[in-house]
């Protein structure tokens, strides 16, 4: 079971910062406490909205350096914000998930939580070639751009669409997951600083709550891939992707936060 982000990634968006948890013994009755960060939230959103949080506009630069338009295409953070500032609640889902959309809306950092064994293992975060699968809530398939940013697995199914925009169902947690994998990203200023926080934070939840030690890592562009023990690292195949013109140029200005 091996995770990484593509060469090609740190290189168009060198501020990225990923943040991965891997835990067992995950189960659907559990009653994980939720209410701090969702009241952190509140409390954030009350001097203004999402869309002037630093962590959301780093992530609309980043949406628009990839062709698409970020209040059509919102990062999974925001969406989630937005929703809770206009309904003032998240409807409950399985306890993992609602833990890790809680997380989500008090650090405003897209958290993507995935069934391990739904998953043809490795799996990266890369540009897409355009014919991968990607499996709808609904069930039906649909089939990423060519260089749109994906989690694709090892047989070309993808996971997540537009980077951190929308995850599949084929991996969604549901009551029989057992074993996670959690992924969250910043692109903002302070994204080294707060990532490391949620996932200590994320951590801290799921051992307290499920009686497991999540194993963790902050990846980097020198140290880019997550194995847990007791698997061993893999040896990643450069990916054979050609720039396509909705990915940025390697010459292009970064978005910075």
């Amino acid at each position: 079971m091996h995770f990484r982000h593509d060469d090609a990634l740190w290189r168009d968006f060198p501020a990225l910062v990923p943040g991965v948890l891997y835990a067992e013994g995950i189960t659907a009755d559990a009653e994980p406490k939720a209410g701090q960060y969702e009241e952190r939230a509140r409390a954030r959103l009350a001097g203004g909205p999402e869309s002037e949080f630093p962590e959301i506009q780093a992530w609309r630069r980043a949406f628009a350096a990839m062709g698409l338009k970020p209040t059509q295409y919102r990062c999974a953070a925001e969406s989630l914000l937005r929703r809770f500032r206009k309904e003032g609640s998240l409807p409950r889902l399985h306890p993992l998930v609602d833990l890790c959309n809680a997380v989500s809306l008090a650090f405003a950092i897209p958290v993507a939580v995935l069934d391990v064994a739904e998953i043809a293992w490795p799996l990266e975060v890369r540009y897409a070639e355009g014919d991968e699968d990607y499996l709808t809530f609904g069930g039906e398939t649909e089939h990423p751009a060519p260089g749109e940013v994906i989690f694709a697995d090892h047989v070309g199914q993808a996971h997540a669409r537009r980077w951190t925009n929308r995850q599949s169902g084929r991996s969604a947690v549901r009551a029989t997951t057992s074993t996670v994998l959690i992924v969250a990203e910043a692109l903002h200023a302070t994204a080294a600083a707060d990532v490391p926080e949620l996932v200590t934070a994320l951590s801290a939840e799921i051992g307290e709550t499920w009686k497991v030690k999540p194993q963790t890592a902050i990846l980097t562009a020198t140290a880019p891939s997550f194995a847990p023990h007791p698997f061993a690292p893999h040896p990643f195949a450069p990916h054979p992707f050609a720039p396509h013109p909705s990915a940025p140029e390697p010459s292009a200005p970064h978005p910075s936060a």
